[in-house]
């Protein structure tokens, strides 16, 4: 998912609204967590608090997505603008609050300037990242760890 976020940032030059860059924390937090199961190969109560963590991210990663096309669905001007970027509203205020900013706001963010079979990019995020990450939860708390 990062890996096509950036090709449609530095490739497709679509810039990336503050949503968007919640949702790549989320997805990259999802990753990271992927990642450090596979590394540490947990056998069961590791694996399942790694499963407890994937899903963590995939829920923080589906709220973010689908507050995102649950923005894009409401009638274009109707939401607050969210003011300036996520890294410059970083700057200004706490973490807690410029997420709370971005997540009331979202005029800049209503705009689908991409979609695959009718889809916004948003969309496919939440998809991806429900199917990704229940997959994870289900391969750490479902699957037999036999070695």
């Amino acid at each position: 998912m990062m890996g096509f976020a950036f090709y449609a940032q530095y490739v497709l030059h679509l810039e990336p609204c503050n949503m968007c860059m919640l949702q790549r924390f989320a997805v990259s937090a999802l990753g990271l967590a992927f990642l450090l199961a596979a590394l540490h190969d947990p056998r069961d109560l590791g694996a399942r608090l790694y499963g407890a963590l994937i899903g963590l991210c995939t829920a923080a990663a589906a709220a973010v997505a689908g507050r995102h096309v649950w923005m894009q669905a409401q009638p274009f001007g109707s939401l607050p603008s969210c003011g300036a970027d996520i890294f410059s509203l970083l700057e200004m205020m706490s973490p807690y609050q410029a997420v709370l900013r971005v997540l009331k706001g979202g005029g800049d963010c209503q705009a689908i300037t991409w979609s695959l079979l009718g889809l916004s990019m948003p969309a496919w995020v939440l998809i991806a990242a429900l199917v990704v990450g229940l997959a994870g939860v289900f391969a750490n708390f479902a699957l037999p760890r036999g070695r």
